[in-house]
């Protein structure tokens, strides 16, 4: 997938990061969502890359990055640490600064990215995603039921690990497959992506320990944040899906005017997986969100 798109390998303290890349003009970093890879972004990213430098990322546990050790409270899978991930090949593609454009699990390591690093972030966008901290101190009963798979992978190894391992397509088409569109919304050749990589070895170990670090580490971190009254600074569009979870169990708009200071954004007539299906209206919002040259 993704003809014309160049294939870069990036290491980072022993963790190999692979990279996509094509276009020219300022540089857009995207970042994916589980249980995803950077091919998700098939039906957006050749007209993106036809405005900006654009760089598709697959996260450290996903796709065809390294799968590093979880080590003790999955500090490896901190967002923290996967936003130092996205700093590092920035950096090594010449670029100090640069605009985000992120779902899901992406748009949390992008929250943090650019929280930690607001020097390196002009502006950033997040999709079908509310903050971390407000999403576990919100859950309901609809929201527990509709995002199962938070409280299930967050469980004490081995049991999520063996459960995915042992049938790692059919877990993708089960997670994907119950949202709103069902899995009509995926290209096959995107879905066969997601399901290669999902049964590459040591998929499941980073899986957990990705949502462990969510559930831990990451609001430890968050936490720390509010209560030093930090907010993004930068320019903030979120947009979620009228139909998914997200935009049903949570007042997306209220929750982020907490953490974000320079906050828009808006409900699109879908459901989670915004760059599937409602690319036509993505494509529209982020050329007139992000800053392109001429």
């Amino acid at each position: 997938m993704l003809d014309g798109f160049e294939t870069l390998r990036i290491a980072r303290d022993g963790v190999a990061l692979h990279v996509r890349r094509a276009g020219q003009g300022e540089p857009l970093l995207l970042l994916h969502g589980h249980p995803q890879t950077h091919a998700m972004w098939h039906r957006v990213a050749p007209q993106l890359a036809g405005r900006f430098q654009l760089l598709l990322m697959d996260l450290r546990g996903y796709g065809d990055s390294g799968r590093p050790a979880a080590g003790a409270d999955s500090a490896a899978y901190a967002k923290r640490e996967m936003a130092l991930d996205a700093v590092h090949v920035m950096r090594a593609l010449g670029h100090e600064r640069f605009q985000v454009l992120a779902h899901d699990r992406g748009a949390r390591v992008a929250h943090r990215l650019a929280q930690d690093h607001p020097e390196r972030v002009e502006r950033l966008m997040l999709l079908d995603i509310a903050p971390t901290l407000a999403m576990y101190r919100h859950t309901g009963e609809a929201f527990a039921r509709a995002y199962w798979h938070w409280f299930f992978l967050i469980q004490p190894p081995p049991l999520p690990e063996a459960l995915i391992a042992s049938d790692p397509r059919r877990y993708v088409r089960s997670v994907m497959g119950a949202r709103h569109a069902g899995l009509a919304a995926f290209a096959p050749e995107a879905l066969a992506e997601y399901e290669r990589c999902a049964a590459i070895a040591g998929t499941p170990e980073s899986i957990c320990a990705d949502y462990r670090a969510s559930a831990g580490i990451d609001l430890e971190h968050d936490q720390q944040d509010q209560a030093a009254g930090q907010r993004l600074a930068q320019p903030l569009r979120v947009l979620w899906g009228e139909f998914g979870a997200v935009g049903r169990c949570f007042d997306v708009p209220a929750l982020w005017a907490g953490f974000a200071s320079r906050f828009s954004g808006r409900s699109l007539p879908c459901g989670h997986y915004v760059a599937e299906e409602a690319p036509t209206l993505l494509l529209d919002e982020t050329l007139s969100f992000f800053r392109s040259k001429p």
